[in-house]
């Protein structure tokens, strides 16, 4: 095989997954697409600098491939560009003079339900010490390992142990006021919700959610997950209180639903201006992506965000030390959303609740 057609053939791949994404579809096989773009990046990047060295001066060719080429990196890397210390912060650091008793750790983590190396777990979240913490994938073993492990330091807590992979555990320092466990989308997907008392004695709003993720296994379509966001984030904001959402949204960062759900919700991303902090698939060398997320209203500030060490799951811990700083809420406002952006998340609402009415009992179609 010659090393130029292998070339250009290698640069055809690179555009066609980076057009693919593009299609206004919720199939699982073009929604997986959105993940692997820091990898399609460089992928992309590799075959502009290796075909440089094949490149002929005289031939237009060239010059339209490669320009072709140039196009596609610069419109990968401006949507991952906002998670790279180039660009500035979504959520800014706090003041010297801020109140510490408004400071807390917000932790999530998908401990994999299958995961045996429970005692692992444990040291990590002993030495991370969080304040709020939401386990995800956590069945009636894991609460039990969680609640001998570290639950008498944490008088606060809503469970909802499954053995579907779907268990969610809120545990906290801080008082909990009418927590509640919801099924937005599915009734046998929880989410949890409940406002949270500072040590400073001011009041916030926590999400936690787990939607499922567009695959054949478990969703061929992303409406369910899609929905669910959208339901919180018009939920988030409309909230009288400061708002926290975090969990596994089975979703990166910069897919169109995300971008969505952040405009919606009027959020900010702990991420933007600081790092990719990719939580998943620990056990992969090369492809890693962001899952796990936490997102806040303006009135947060973050000094400290970073990813936990292994604990045998397929995701890392994700965290932030966070503080509530209101009067400072103005210096990092969101863009208000759009009536267009909030029409388009009613649709993919009514998308899944119409899905769902044609749906029999068994989860089989009506029609």
């Amino acid at each position: 095989m010659k090393l130029k057609p292998f070339l250009q053939g290698f640069g055809i791949l690179a555009v066609v997954l980076t057009l693919i994404p593009l299609i206004a579809a919720d199939f699982w096989w073009i929604r997986m697409f959105d993940y692997p773009h820091i990898e399609l990046t460089l992928l992309t990047l590799t075959a502009i600098a290796v075909y440089f060295f094949r490149f002929e001066i005289r031939s237009w060719r060239d010059y339209t491939f490669m320009a072709v080429l140039v196009t596609c990196f610069i419109f990968q890397f401006y949507k991952i560009y906002p998670y790279t210390p180039f660009a500035p912060y979504d959520v800014g650091k706090p003041t010297a003079n801020v109140n510490e008793n408004s400071g807390f750790m917000l932790l999530t983590s998908n401990v994999l339900q299958k995961n045996k190396e429970t005692a692992l777990f444990i040291a990590e979240m002993k030495k991370l010490d969080p304040d709020i913490a939401v386990f995800t994938e956590t069945d009636s073993n894991w609460e039990l390992a969680i609640e001998e492990g570290i639950g008498s330091n944490y008088p606060y807590k809503k469970l909802a142990p499954l053995d579907n992979t779907y268990g969610m555990l809120l545990y906290s320092k801080l008082k909990l006021r009418n927590p509640q466990i919801k099924y937005l989308v599915d009734d046998s997907i929880p989410s949890i919700h409940s406002e949270i008392q500072l040590r400073s004695g001011e009041w916030i709003k926590l999400h936690a959610i787990h939607p499922t993720p567009p695959m054949p296994q478990h969703n061929p379509s992303s409406s369910d997950r899609d929905a669910e966001m959208m339901k919180i984030a018009l939920e988030a904001r409309d909230s009288d209180l400061p708002v926290m959402v975090i969990g596994d949204f089975n979703d990166v960062a910069w897919s169109s639903t995300t971008s969505l759900f952040q405009s919606v919700g009027e959020l900010l991303d702990v991420r933007k201006g600081r790092s990719f902090y990719n939580t998943f698939d620990a056990t992969s060398f090369i492809m890693k992506w962001s899952l796990d997320h936490i997102f806040v209203s303006e009135e947060f500030r973050a000094s400290k965000i970073d990813v936990g060490s292994d604990i045998k799951s397929d995701h890392y811990p994700f965290y932030a030390q966070l503080y509530l700083q209101k009067e400072l809420a103005k210096e990092q406002k969101p863009k208000l959303a759009t009536q267009e952006q909030i029409k388009k998340a009613k649709e993919q609402i009514a998308e899944e609740e119409r899905e769902n009415s044609e749906k029999g009992p068994n989860g089989s179609s009506n029609q």
